[in-house]
């Protein structure tokens, strides 16, 4: 159980840090540089880089929709994730 709650935490910290590159993704910094940011150091201090650097000039984009699908999909993964490790967890302590 300990295994599965460790890689839940993982794939939480990096869906946390794909959102925080989302928010990048319309500044300057961009997607890719704000997400491996946050890897690094943790999604607030990401966040907060994100923030401070310069918006793009307005119609400008660097990602178009594929920041959103990725984001979509990465929550879909942790809902998927969530279920097997408590539902595995419900089933174990059942017995």
């Amino acid at each position: 159980m300990g295994i599965l709650l460790l890689i839940f935490g993982l794939l939480t910290g990096t869906a946390l840090c794909a959102l925080v590159g989302l928010v990048g993704s319309r500044r300057r910094l961009g997607f890719g540089w704000t997400f491996v940011i946050s890897l690094i150091f943790t999604p607030l201090i990401g966040l907060i880089v994100a923030l401070v650097s310069d918006p793009l000039p307005a119609g400008e984009k660097r990602w178009g929709c594929l920041a959103t699908v990725v984001g979509i999909l990465t929550l879909a993964l942790i809902a998927f994730l969530a279920v097997v490790i408590f539902g595995t967890g419900a089933a174990v302590f059942a017995l």
